[in-house]
């Protein structure tokens, strides 16, 4: 009788063990960017390649942008549990809190994607993302970026002077203040909404996406003298959770999810980067299109007028000086702040 109980109970525990260890969990992740684009086709990549990693445990349904929620309103809707995650520029929610338009993109801190993804993964910057986003109810998995991205313009630019009076598309936070700084006049809006701003006089230029996908999107046709490489951003682009759902999940998906997303930053910078190269070479063939490099000199002075807008942003709130010392302290310890 003793030894039937004690068989039952073990077999019992056995089913219990590896109903836990093959559970499904299906996920929903809205990104960032439409259906069609580059980096929303890298982004189901990196989906894909979760789903196999796990054995089919773990799957993420990508949504493009505006599917459930606006794409500023993706912060929310992943704290409350309506979206389980996201994929997207974290300046976005500068208007919540300074401090993420200055870890989103401190304009003049990083010159190639992987001077960012060290601070991110070794100097700081993860714990410095989980604690900004633990109280919105989100936990941060990891980051990519686009790389450097382009700069579209209807006006000849060759330098910093010319950004005066330029009515420029610019995302929330640090990078307008740069903008406005150097003399030129932000406007806010979505990237949607980029092409018909530009074609019908609204902006002059725009802080928009990397060199390739520009031109994919037909936004040179509109705006003949865009700027390669670019001089002024490199985004921290986030995939993020919901805290409670990521808790939830065995740690062993966890660590898949986490150690995915460093490979997809990998991705998603390399292919941009090679799209990039190619599309130079189209364009610069196009007698209608006249791309603009600017000087190390005239780089060097939008830095300045960037670096001095840090400090602003950081006496703003508590989390900002946060980001800001971090920041800073990592920069001078790699000699990187001169």
């Amino acid at each position: 009788m003793k030894v039937t109980f004690f068989k039952t109970f073990i077999a019992a525990c056995m089913l219990s063990s590896t109903s836990v260890v093959a559970q499904d969990f299906e996920l929903t992740f809205q990104s960032v960017d439409p259906a069609g684009n580059p980096n929303f086709a890298i982004q189901q990549a990196w989906t894909e390649r979760v789903k196999l990693m796990s054995g089919g445990r773990l799957s993420i349904e990508l949504l493009p942008v505006g599917s459930v929620v606006e794409y500023n309103e993706t912060q929310d809707a992943v704290g409350n549990g309506i979206l389980d995650g996201h994929i997207t520029d974290v300046s976005y929610f500068s208007g919540k809190d300074p401090a993420f338009g200055l870890i989103a993109n401190p304009i003049g801190a990083w010159a190639a994607p992987d001077e960012m993804f060290r601070f991110i993964n070794y100097g700081g910057g993860y714990e410095l993302m989980n604690a900004l986003e633990g109280p919105y109810g989100l936990h941060f998995i990891g980051a990519t970026t686009t790389g450097l991205e382009g700069f579209v313009s209807k006006r000849p630019l060759d330098g910093v002077d010319d950004l005066k009076g330029l009515k420029v598309r610019a995302p929330e936070g640090l990078i307008q203040e740069v903008f406005a700084a150097a003399g030129a006049v932000p406007v806010n809006l979505p990237y949607s909404e980029v092409y018909t701003a530009l074609d019908k006089g609204v902006i002059d230029a725009a802080d928009s996406t990397v060199f390739s996908t520009n031109h994919q999107q037909g936004l040179h046709k509109v705006a003949e003298h865009p700027v390669y490489p670019g001089f002024h951003s490199m985004p921290l682009v986030e995939v993020s959770m919901n805290l409670d759902k990521w808790n939830a999940l065995p740690s062993d998906l966890q660590e898949i999810l986490t150690v995915s997303v460093r490979d997809f930053a990998q991705d998603a910078v390399a292919i941009l980067s090679m799209n990039d190269l190619k599309t130079y070479a189209e364009a610069t063939a196009d007698p209608n299109i006249t791309v603009h490099n600017w000087s190390a000199e005239e780089r060097a002075k939008f830095r300045r007028i960037a670096m001095d807008q840090w400090a602003k942003v950081a006496a703003r709130s508590d989390n900002a000086q946060n980001v800001y010392e971090t920041l800073t302290s990592y920069l001078d310890s790699q000699g990187m702040l001169k």
